[in-house]
C-alpha cells in the first residue's frame, strides 16, 4: 500500500428504532425474538450518511433526532477521497436511492448502508440487520402489518438532503 495515500475511517452507526421494545414485544406479536428494529447509517469524512423517504441525507454524527447510536461498528478504512464518495452518493441519489424508491422491507436505510459499506471498504454490514425484513415478513403478523408499514414514509429529521437540489 502506498504510504502517501490518505486513509479515511468508515463506521456503521446502528440505532434501535424500538428503543428496546422489540425485544419485549416481538415474541408476543411475531412469535419470535427480535433484538431491535434497526436503522443504520454510514459515518465517513466526518459526516453521517443515511437513506429514507427524503432520499440520501447527511448530518453530523449522531445529529438526527435519534441521538447517539446504540452501537458503532468499525468497518475499516477507505482510500476513496471525499469528492469521489460524494460523486458516488450524488449518482445513487438520482437513481437507485431516490426518496420515492424507499420501501421499508426491500429498499431501505440498511440496503443503502450495506451498499455504501461495500463501496467504501469491501465489507458488508452485519446480517442480523439485513435479514430483519425477511424475519418479520416470515410471520403471519408480519404479513398483516406489511401493507400498513409499506405505506409509511421514513425520514429521520435533522439532516441535510444530499440529492434534491442541495449542493454537496
Amino acid at each position: 500500500m502506498d504510504k502517501n495515500i490518505p486513509l479515511f475511517n468508515v463506521q456503521l452507526y446502528i440505532y434501535d428504532l424500538s428503543r428496546g421494545k422489540a425485544r419485549s414485544f416481538s415474541p408476543i406479536m411475531l412469535g419470535k425474538q427480535l433484538d431491535g428494529i434497526w436503522h443504520t447509517a454510514i459515518v465517513a469524512y466526518g459526516e453521517e450518511f443515511f437513506y429514507g423517504g427524503d432520499g440520501i441525507s447527511s448530518c453530523s454524527p449522531g445529529g438526527t433526532m435519534l441521538g447517539p447510536p446504540d452501537t458503532v461498528v468499525e468497518l475499516g478504512e477507505t482510500e476513496l477521497t471525499e469528492k469521489m464518495f460524494m460523486d458516488h452518493l450524488s449518482s445513487l441519489g438520482e437513481t437507485t436511492y431516490r426518496g420515492d424508491r424507499c420501501r421499508l422491507f426491500e429498499h431501505n436505510c440498511n440496503t443503502f448502508t450495506n451498499e455504501v459499506a461495500q463501496f467504501l471498504t469491501g465489507r458488508t454490514i452485519p446480517s442480523y440487520i439485513t435479514d430483519l425484513p425477511s424475519e418479520v415478513l416470515s410471520t403471519p403478523f408480519g404479513q398483516i402489518l406489511r401493507p400498513i408499514l409499506d405505506s409509511m414514509q421514513i425520514a429521520p429529521p435533522g439532516s441535510n438532503i444530499i440529492n434534491g437540489g442541495i449542493n454537496i
